[in-house]
């Protein structure tokens, strides 16, 4: 059995399966899109049939096949039912009489409810193409409810589509979802895949709208959600609201095709500001160091890796000294680099920088400003750690000044900072 020449074996005459490219592979085609994963589906075989042409199976809950050549995803049609609250609480059945559309229907968007046969037709029965052209995301069926993943998915498609806009209908039915309590029944490790591919999208901020249009974000992403209608200093911040600030940096983020750790400590830099006394705003006075404990508490709820975890703190710790950093004496300007751990992870820099730089420019007028912070504080970086700290060592060694060994190396840095960018 291959794509597009389904074969049958002699005790099958009766039947004759049939496959079906679907999904998104179809979606990308059909908006011109370039297709990387292609998945199939097959109608009218069993899980023998499968195995009897070379196809290995893998799916753990419902019959998934990897063709025996190409790799790709071959599952039989099925239908769903609910079982449990949750993503997880769903059985399946998957039987040689379950039809294309019948497949289709437990799909989560129209747009993703479309099949290709092997001579090319379109099979589309819940209006996806229209959908497509009038650019909607929209759900197949009542049956969309049945699982809180999908309020991540529609988020994360529009963040990737984003002149998409989400159906009416489909945003009210997100929106009692969350009032049920289903999003509640997310595992952090879905919530956390879901956002971090959202965020590496072509426009994330699309994703924060969608979720909080929901009301999604205050569940998933309280911290996030507490930022909308933080006043900030206009004369600093245009854009005034704290959440609009959020959204502009990650868009920015993504314009200059950030890594995922930088994104995802531009998500997080401001988190303090959610957070600040009313008596100090909108100066926001040491929301630096209140977004500290806020991101710890965020990346360890998600369970998020801690490549990412590490660099956002340091983002949410760091950014207004990085921001400031040209104005910093030498001895200010060591010890930052001694916080930020440039001569052990000097890889970290550059993600780091990439989401102060993220923070400059996401504000209106400051897209296509100079952040002279960055080139700056690498080459401080390359003088820092020039300073040959063995050497140091081994003369306080030999003086039998062991101890002084770390006030000496950092001396020695300052002092090359200070004479090589001629500094106080």
């Amino acid at each position: 059995m291959t794509s597009g020449t389904p074969n049958t074996t002699a005790a099958h005459t009766t039947r004759s399966p049939q496959i079906y490219e679907v999904g998104g592979a179809v979606r990308d085609s059909l908006l011109g899109l370039p297709v990387s994963d292609r998945d199939w589906v097959v109608v009218g075989a069993t899980p023998d049939d499968m195995l009897k042409q070379g196809y290995r199976p893998v799916g753990k809950d419902f019959p998934v096949f990897l063709h025996p050549h190409t790799q790709e995803e071959y599952a039989l049609a099925r239908t769903e039912r609910k079982t449990a609250p949750g993503y997880a609480g769903f059985s399946f059945y998957a039987a040689p009489d379950i039809t294309l559309e019948q497949d289709l229907q437990r799909r989560d968007l129209t747009i993703n409810a479309m099949a290709r046969d092997a001579q090319g037709n379109i099979h589309d029965p819940y209006g996806g193409q229209r959908d497509l052209a009038a650019r909607v995301l929209r759900h197949v069926s009542d049956a969309f409810a049945e699982d809180p993943v999908r309020i991540l998915r529609i988020a994360r498609f529009a963040a990737r589509y984003a002149d998409f806009t989400v159906a009416p209908e489909t945003l009210q039915l997100m929106h009692s979802m969350v009032l049920n309590g289903e999003v509640d029944a997310l595992v952090p490790e879905r919530v956390w895949q879901e956002i971090s591919r959202g965020l590496m999208e072509r426009k994330p901020s699309r994703m924060l709208q969608v979720l909080r249009d929901c009301g999604a974000l205050q569940r998933i992403l309280p911290e996030v959600h507490a930022l909308y209608g933080v006043p900030q200093k206009p004369e600093v911040h245009p854009e005034v609201d704290t959440g609009i600030h959020l959204e502009l940096v990650l868009d920015a983020a993504a314009e200059r095709q950030a890594p995922l750790p930088a994104r995802v400590a531009a998500l997080c830099h401001d988190l303090g500001k959610g957070a600040t006394p009313a008596e100090v705003l909108p100066n926001h006075g040491g929301h630096e160091q209140r977004s500290v404990p806020l991101t710890e508490a965020l990346c360890a709820r998600l369970r998020v890796p801690a490549d990412c975890r590490d660099v956002a703190i340091l983002v949410a710790r760091e950014h207004g000294e990085i921001h400031d950093v040209l104005s910093r004496s030498a001895e200010n300007l060591t010890l930052l680099l001694e916080r930020l751990d440039v001569m052990r992870r000097p890889e970290r820099l550059d993600m780091i920088l990439q989401a102060v730089a993220a923070d400059f420019h996401g504000r209106p007028g400051y897209e296509l400003r100079e952040f002279k912070s960055a080139p700056y504080l690498i080459q401080a970086a390359g003088i820092f750690r020039g300073v040959d700290a063995g050497a140091i060592a081994r003369e306080c060694s030999a003086k039998s000044e062991a101890a002084n060994i770390p006030a000496a190396v950092h001396a020695a840095r300052c002092q090359a900072l200070r004479e090589a960018l001629s500094l106080a």
